[in-house]
C-alpha cells in the first residue's frame, strides 16, 4: 500500500484528490476480488467489479432435480477484441491443421457426419452456444459422461464463440477410420469422428481425453489439482536421491507387449534395471486407492511409458515427474504428444528388445546424469507449461472452432436429443463423480481470448520435424547396439 503524509491546507486536498484518482484508475481497469474473513465464521465475501468476467451460476437445490437446463446463461463472449493480444498457442495445436485436413477441400456436409455413426458412442450438437445430446451406446465406465461435461465447461468457459457444429464421438480405445479406405481415384471422404488417440494408418480426430477432468473408477483427480501435486512430488525427492532404476507399475493384462515387459523385471538370472509392479485395481479400490497416489510415484530416475490396448492415458502423469521417460515405442498418439522429441523430452525404448534397451537406458543415464536430468526437466516443465488446463480449453476451443467452419449445413436438433448441461450432469450423480464435476467446474467465463493458432505444417517443415525425430531415435539405437557389442567382448 502506498503510504503518503497527508499535510494542511491545500497540498492535503491536492494528495487526497490524486489518491481518489488513482484509486479509481485502477478498479476501472481491472478486477478486484476483496476478501473479507470474519474472526468467528470464517466466512468469505468476493466481490468481482471486473466488466468483462461473468460467473457461471449452478443450481441443484431441490427444485432444481428435474434434469433441466437454466433458461438463460452467458451466450456471448466479452473479451478483448484483438486476437493478435494473445499469446502464440504450444506447438502441439499444429496438428489441428493435420487432423482436419481430409476436409479441407470438400468441407463437411451432414452424409459425412451421419457416416461416423457406425461406431460413436455419442452425437453433441452445438446451436447458438448450448449443447444437445444424442446418445447410441453407453461407453466403459464413465468416459462419455466426463468427456461431455469438459466440452460443457469449454462452453461456459468461452460462452458463444463456437460455430454450430455436430459431431460424433467414439469413445474407445483404438482408431477405426483407417486411410487406406479413402485413397485413389475414386475415393469417398472419410467421415468425421472424435476420439482420444490415432496412429500413422488412420485419420479419427483426436481430442483430450475424460481423465483431465476425473477418472473416479480410479481415483485419479481432475488435471489441474494433480498438476499441483505432481510437482510437489518432484519436490519431494531430487532426481539425484531417487531410485536408479526405471519404475513402471500398471496393468500388464491389457496388452501382450505389457506382458511381455514383465519378463524384464528383477530376478535371479538379470537384473535390466527395471522394477515393474503389477496393479491390482479390484484390490485398490477395496483399500481406498491407498498405494496409487500418483503424485508419490516420482520415485525413480527413470519411469516406463508402455502403451495398453491403444494410447494410455499414464503418459501425461509419467511425463510430469522429472525423471527420464522411456517410451516403449508406441503406435498411437494423442492430442500433445506428436510434438514431443526423442533424446530431449524422453528416451526410446525398443519394442522388440524391451529388456535389453531398458538396461542400456538406464546405465546411459546414470552415467550422463547432467543429460539424464535434462531429459527428465524437459519433459516435466513441458508438461507443467504447456498442458495446463487452460492450454487444455484452447486445444479444444480451436478444434472445434476450426471443425465447425468447415460446416456444409446448418445442424439441427435430433429428434432423440436432450439439452444437456452441468445442472443436467451434476445433479442426479452423487460420490466420486459429484466431487470430481464440483473439482473441475468452470465457474465464470474467461476474460481472455482463447492463445493464437500457430499456422499449419508447410510439407517441408512437417517432413523436417520428422525426420529429426526418426534420427533422434536411429541415433539412440546405434549407441545401444554398440554398447551391448562393447559388453558382450568384455571377458
Amino acid at each position: 500500500m502506498l503510504n503518503l503524509p497527508l499535510k494542511k491546507g491545500p497540498a492535503r486536498t491536492t494528495v487526497l484528490f490524486a489518491s481518489v484518482l488513482l484509486i479509481g484508475a485502477f478498479v476501472s481497469v481491472r478486477w478486484i476480488d476483496v476478501s473479507i474473513r470474519g474472526v468467528s465464521n470464517e466466512k468469505e465475501v468476493i466481490i468481482h467489479e471486473h466488466p468483462q468476467r461473468v460467473e457461471i451460476s449452478f443450481n441443484c437445490s431441490a427444485g432444481n432435480q428435474t434434469r433441466s437446463c437454466p433458461a438463460s446463461f452467458p451466450k456471448t463472449f466479452q473479451g478483448a477484441e484483438d486476437d493478435q493480444a494473445s499469446p502464440v498457442c504450444p506447438d502441439y495445436f499444429r496438428w489441428i491443421h493435420e487432423d482436419l485436413r481430409p476436409w479441407k477441400e470438400t468441407g463437411i456436409t451432414k452424409e459425412m457426419v451421419e457416416g461416423a455413426r457406425k461406431t460413436a458412442n455419442f452425437r453433441l450438437v452445438i446451436l447458438n452456444g448450448r449443447a444437445y445430446l444424442e446418445t447410441f451406446l453407453k461407453s466403459f465406465q464413465t468416459r462419455d459422461m466426463f468427456t461431455l461435461w469438459g466440452i460443457l465447461q469449454l462452453l461456459n468457459r468461452y460462452p458463444g464463440r463456437l460455430p454450430d457444429l455436430e459431431l460424433m464421438f467414439d469413445c474407445v480405445d483404438w482408431p477405426v477410420i483407417h486411410a487406406r479406405n479413402y485413397r485413389g481415384p475414386n475415393a469417398t471422404t472419410p467421415p468425421p469422428l472424435f476420439r482420444y488417440c490415432g496412429d500413422n494408418r488412420t485419420l479419427d480426430i483426436v481430442f483430450p481425453d475424460w481423465s483431465f477432468w476425473g477418472w473416479p473408477e480410479v481415483n485419479v483427480k481432475p488435471w489441474e489439482y494433480l498438476l499441483k501435486k505432481l510437482k510437489q512430488g518432484n519436490d519431494r525427492t531430487k532426481w539425484k536421491d531417487r531410485e536408479p532404476y526405471a519404475y513402471w507399475k500398471g496393468n500388464p493384462d491389457v496388452a501382450l507387449t505389457r506382458q511381455d515387459l514383465m519378463k524384464c523385471n528383477s530376478s535371479d538370472k538379470h537384473d535390466w534395471n527395471a522394477r515393474l509392479y503389477r496393479q491390482d485395481w479390484i484390490s485398490e479400490s477395496q483399500k481406498g486407492f491407498e498405494q496409487s497416489d500418483l503424485s508419490r510415484q516420482c520415485t525413480h530416475r527413470y519411469k516406463i511409458y508402455i502403451e495398453g490396448s491403444a494410447w494410455s492415458v499414464s503418459e501425461k502423469y509419467i511425463l510430469a515427474c522429472n525423471s527420464v521417460t522411456l517410451v516403449v515405442k508406441p503406435r498411437y498418439y494423442d492430442f500433445f504428444t506428436r510434438s514431443l522429441q526423442p533424446i530431449h523430452h524422453y528416451w526410446p525404448i525398443r519394442d522388440d528388445d524391451k529388456c535389453r534397451s531398458i538396461k542400456f537406458a538406464v546405465d546411459w543415464g546414470n552415467k550422463h546424469k547432467k543429460k539424464a536430468q535434462e531429459i527428465g526437466k524437459a519433459a516435466s516443465e513441458f508438461i507443467q507449461n504447456e498442458l495446463k488446463m487452460d492450454y487444455v480449453y484452447d486445444y479444444m476451443f480451436h478444434l472445434l472452432n476450426e471443425y465447425g467452419k468447415l460446416f456444409k449445413h446448418k445442424p439441427t436438433i435430433p429428434e432423440q436429443a436432450t439439452e444437456l448441461c452441468p445442472e443436467v450432469m451434476a445433479c442426479p450423480v452423487e460420490g466420486l463423480e459429484k466431487e470430481f464435476m464440483m473439482d473441475s467446474r468452470v465457474k465464470a467465463t474467461k476474460e481472455t481470448n482463447p492463445c493464437s493458432m500457430p499456422p499449419p505444417f508447410d510439407p517441408s517443415s512437417l517432413q523436417a520435424f520428422l525426420r529429426r525425430k526418426s534420427n533422434s531415435i536411429h541415433q539412440v539405437e546405434l549407441w545401444e547396439k554398440k554398447y551391448w557389442e562393447n559388453l558382450n567382448m568384455q571377458p
